[in-house]
């Protein structure tokens, strides 16, 4: 699918909570339905997903941490996929330098760090060694709450 000026302007409207696509319409003078077709092939496609975000600093008992991966296989994707699916895990990326893989995760009260690690990553192979990066105090950072 062919991404466009339009399509990118619908996205921005929809990043800071979902508006009517009456709203983007009128902002964007295109027809209510063009966006709603857009918005659909859009979803349709697996490139939009309309969902809700917290900020795990306004909940108490919540925070982030991102964690380093270093792996002892090059089989990066499949064992990302693993990863993604360890409770807490909010992303994960396959990316360069001194990691493989770098893991968002969301803790809370009950599922901190040490069960992170002793719960969910020990039951996985191939982990050479880890790296945690804490968030003290996050901008922007929203994620899907999913504990």
């Amino acid at each position: 699918m062919k991404i466009d000026a339009i399509h990118i302007e619908i996205i921005k409207h929809l990043r800071d909570g979902r508006k009517s696509y009456k709203e983007i319409a009128r902002k964007l003078e295109i027809a209510e339905n063009t966006v709603r077709s857009r918005v659909s092939k859009l979803m349709h496609e697996g490139i939009l997903e309309v969902a809700g975000l917290v900020d795990p600093e306004g909940i108490a008992g919540h925070r982030v941490v991102f964690v380093g991966v270093k792996l002892a296989t090059l089989n990066l994707v499949e064992k990302g996929k693993e990863f993604s699916k360890l409770k807490g895990v909010v992303s994960v990326s396959v990316v360069t330098g001194r990691y493989d893989l770098m893991l968002m995760v969301l803790l809370r009260d009950g599922f901190d760090l040490l069960e992170f690690y002793t719960q969910e990553v020990y039951r996985l192979k191939d982990v050479r060694s880890v790296e945690t990066f804490v968030v003290y105090k996050g901008y922007n950072l929203k994620v899907p709450y999913i504990l």
